[in-house]
């Protein structure tokens, strides 16, 4: 399993993050994200502008990622509570809500990243 706190709201990390999953996904390793502060209000914006090439892609990357069957993004709890964020949203574009101690047993064992 390959597991990945989502951090950074910069596209091109959470872009790279995302890709990983997804990748390791796709080739049938289990791979799991928690997503926090930074990335948490890019993952749940909605489509982007027809001309935001480089957000447009990265909104594809995470529907890639929510139909994969062993790919699983959860958004921080403590994220989404002091950031205010859309409990619709998270139930539209991400797996649920988790808290980071409960996330980091849920992948005990699994190779982590940060970004």
């Amino acid at each position: 399993m390959i597991a990945a706190i989502l951090e950074s709201g910069r596209p091109e990390r959470l872009y790279t993050g995302l890709s990983l999953l997804v990748s390791a996904a796709a080739e049938g390793r289990p791979a799991r994200g928690l997503v926090s502060f930074g990335a948490l209000g890019p993952l749940l914006d909605d489509a982007p502008p027809a001309d935001d090439r480089f957000s447009r892609s990265l909104h594809e990357l995470r529907e890639t990622a929510r139909e994969l069957e062993d790919c699983r993004l959860w958004a921080c709890a403590a994220a989404v509570e002091l950031t205010g964020a859309s409990a619709e949203a998270v139930d539209a574009r991400l797996d649920g809500v988790m808290s980071t101690p409960r996330f980091l047993r849920e992948v005990e064992g699994a190779q982590l990243v940060v970004v």
